[in-house]
């Protein structure tokens, strides 16, 4: 269920990614470019935090990008304006593929916000710094919010299962892309690892007797990613705690036309680097 609530919710936070009018709010921030825009706006919720820390709590980038873009951009604009701004396009963008949503955000809204009251914030500081924004008066933008906050919640879950396994930001990057998890020719670069790094990462996984010498997974990777992914998904099952069964069935039979309407609309790339995978058949 925890796998089914992710596969039901990160499609309406992804927008804030891929949808092109987004992918421009750093330059209508006066940011310079794409990345400036993402760290920005995506760290907003945690005020002016410092490079490191931002690092941290994303987990998975170099610090060159992340100290590159902050803490620059407060002296361009605000989190308040960047948090104003990626909600207002989120739900633009949510909009223009699902004309419906908003006659449903208040049926979504409900037990969306029950979960994210509900569940614990100790050691999940994105999620944190998300649940604690002021409500959104725009149905749709309150929906967008209330999906990212779930996602912030399962990514600090899975960045707490990669620690645990003492793997570094590179080094799980790397797993995920000879699982083909996320795509092995971008991933890299999108994330800010010099080929230096990358292969130092590699030889560390080969040497734990996770990837192969030709760069594919060992059976014991296999099993590392595989391990990687239930244990995140039971640390985000956590979410659905306030739910009865039922009210979880009828939550996701609620987002099913919704998420369909989005992959529709093609403005989810797959594959992806956040790791989504495409669907097999309508949801």
């Amino acid at each position: 269920m925890a796998r089914t609530l992710w596969l039901r919710t990160e499609p309406l936070h992804a927008v804030v990614y891929f949808d092109a009018q987004c992918r421009e709010m750093g330059r209508s921030l006066g940011l310079k470019g794409y990345w400036m825009g993402y760290f920005a706006t995506r760290s907003a919720p945690l005020g002016r935090a410092q490079p490191s820390v931002v690092t941290a709590a994303f987990g998975v980038f170099a610090p060159g990008p992340v100290a590159r873009a902050l803490p620059a951009s407060w002296d361009i604009t605000t989190p308040e304006r960047a948090l104003d701004l990626r909600a207002e396009r989120s739900a633009a963008a949510l909009r223009a593929l699902d004309p419906e949503l908003e006659r449903r955000a208040e049926r979504l809204t409900g037990p969306l916000r029950a979960m994210v009251a509900d569940a614990p914030a100790l050691a999940r500081p994105v999620f944190a710094a998300n649940r604690a924004l002021p409500d959104r008066a725009d149905p749709v933008e309150q929906v967008w919010q209330l999906t990212t906050s779930l996602r912030e919640f399962r990514g600090d879950a899975h960045l707490a299962v990669l620690a645990d396994r003492g793997l570094d930001g590179c080094e799980a990057l790397l797993l995920a892309a000879a699982d083909g998890r996320v795509p092995a020719d971008s991933i890299r670069q999108d994330r800010g690892w010099t080929a230096e790094e990358w292969a130092g990462a590699g030889a560390r996984l080969r040497e734990r007797g996770l990837l192969a010498a030709g760069g594919a997974l060992t059976e014991r990777g296999r099993d590392e990613r595989r391990s990687i992914e239930d244990d995140t998904d039971r640390l985000a099952g956590r979410l659905l705690r306030p739910l009865s069964g039922d009210r979880a069935q009828a939550l996701f039979s609620d987002l099913a036309p919704v998420v369909d309407r989005v992959l529709a609309g093609q403005v989810l790339p797959f594959p992806n680097p956040i790791g989504l995978p495409r669907p097999v058949r309508p949801l």
